[in-house]
């Protein structure tokens, strides 16, 4: 079967990705984009325990630096009203008062959306080239960086919902049974752990 190329190949990646606004999507720029996660991929699967924190946050720093345009991406999904991104999140988590705790909150958008909407929450974000600065004026939330496994720092703080949006998919094998356990322990008694991912035929 012959792999799409062109236009074909471009439609394919707006369906993956969503909307990009204005922003020019060519070929070049997604087979560049292809090249990289397949060398980021390796890195990150090859990485060990003791380093690999670090390993993840160079390689997502470099994701994003050497393509721009999935910054914007960002950028143009923001556009959109924030109840027409977020707004089923609500009727998931229940009405406030809640504490919510997010792993991998990328700029902030849905953390700093239920925020807005009432609830107390904390936004974190494994690389700090996606940081503070996106929710620094926004009331009811505080940000932390951590890789989204080992959370033993947040336990004194237990929290009502733990969430994360597209995160799972992206961390290494090895981590995900302590991720689990991780967001476990942060949860008080009655907590929940609500979580999307992309179906795994859905690619990149």
């Amino acid at each position: 079967m012959q792999e799409p190329r062109g236009q074909e190949l471009i439609d394919r990646y707006k369906q993956l990705y969503g909307d990009f606004g204005d922003i020019e999507i060519t070929e070049e720029m997604i087979l560049r984009h292809w090249e990289l996660e397949k060398a980021l991929t390796k890195e990150l699967l090859e990485s060990i325990p003791e380093t690999r924190w670090e390993t993840f946050d160079r390689c997502y720093t470099i994701l994003y630096s050497e393509l721009p345009w999935l910054n914007q991406f960002t950028e143009a999904q923001a556009k959109r009203p924030d109840a027409q991104n977020f707004g089923h999140w609500l009727q998931l988590i229940g009405s406030p008062p809640k504490r919510v705790f997010e792993i991998g909150s990328g700029r902030g958008q849905l953390i700093r959306y239920l925020a807005k909407c009432g609830y107390e929450c904390k936004g974190t974000e494994i690389t700090r080239e996606r940081g503070e600065r996106w929710v620094e004026d926004t009331p009811n939330i505080t940000w932390s960086n951590t890789d989204g496994i080992h959370l033993a720092d947040f336990e004194s703080e237990k929290w009502d919902v733990a969430i994360s949006n597209h995160v799972i998919e992206h961390m290494h094998p090895d981590d995900v049974l302590e991720h689990f356990r991780g967001v476990y322990s942060i949860l008080t008694d009655k907590g929940k752990y609500i979580f999307c991912l992309p179906h795994w035929l859905g690619g990149p």
